[in-house]
């Protein structure tokens, strides 16, 4: 069972998102467990303090590292090959997160998501205690809580049993390096468009060709990019 604990100094966060998703009902078949810890219970001081000013002096405040190492250790263990978890902070430096990252993360046995705050966190937090670092994109957010829902989230649904069909996931977007094409449902007309005809025929070989072509054409128009970077992949 995949295991992923998430630290963050704003565990409340969690709450709406976890009652509500799809993660929190795989939580509750057994699944996944999935567990947020709230940093403050690894400070020391009455005030309960994760920050301070940066060395160097400039705006803002800096998470420091005692309670982030000690927070982390508490849940995998000091960094190293003994480690068998795998602790991933997420941060603007990060690796842009990908559908493959996904798939690299959702095969570890145990993830610990490291929730980023403020100006950032003292590198030697990150030295000692971080396996890696994870983007969710080129944009500043306040807070790594949603960038570590967002983790959680694709990694969770490549879990076996949770999705129910295994086709959902072999299907989507990105799986195949290619976008999803359009998609439609009942009723057959709607406004004065209608389903292509295609799609109606019971011709499994038929629409099977019209979803990889139509997938290739919303590629090309919109993300050139990846049929470019799948290209390269070939002739490598």
């Amino acid at each position: 069972m995949l295991r992923i604990d998430v630290i963050s100094i704003f565990p409340r966060l969690f709450e709406g998102w976890l009652s509500e998703s799809f993660v929190g009902a795989a939580c509750a078949q057994g699944l996944v467990e999935l567990r947020i810890h709230d940093l403050r219970e690894h400070t020391h001081d009455r005030h309960r303090s994760v920050d301070d000013a940066p060395y160097g002096g400039g705006p803002g405040m800096v998470m420091r590292p005692e309670p982030l190492v000690e927070a982390v250790e508490a849940l995998a263990g000091p960094k190293g090959p003994q480690r068998t978890a795998h602790v991933a902070l997420l941060s603007p430096q990060g690796r842009r997160l990908d559908q493959a990252l996904l798939g690299e993360l959702a095969a570890q046995p145990h993830l610990v998501l490291v929730c980023g705050r403020y100006e950032g966190v003292d590198q030697r937090a990150v030295e000692l205690a971080m396996d890696s670092e994870i983007s969710i994109g080129d944009y500043v957010l306040s807070g790594g809580e949603v960038p570590a829902m967002v983790v959680a989230e694709g990694v969770v649904r490549l879990v076996p049993g949770v999705l129910g069909n295994a086709d959902s996931v072999r299907s989507e977007s990105f799986q195949a390096g290619l976008l999803e094409g359009p998609q439609y449902t009942r009723p057959p007309e709607f406004g004065g468009l209608m389903v292509p005809a295609v799609l109606r025929s019971g011709d499994h070989g038929a629409v099977a060709r019209w979803r990889e072509a139509k997938a290739r054409e919303v590629t090309r128009v919109r993300r050139p990019d990846l049929l470019a970077s799948a290209s390269r992949e070939e002739t490598s």
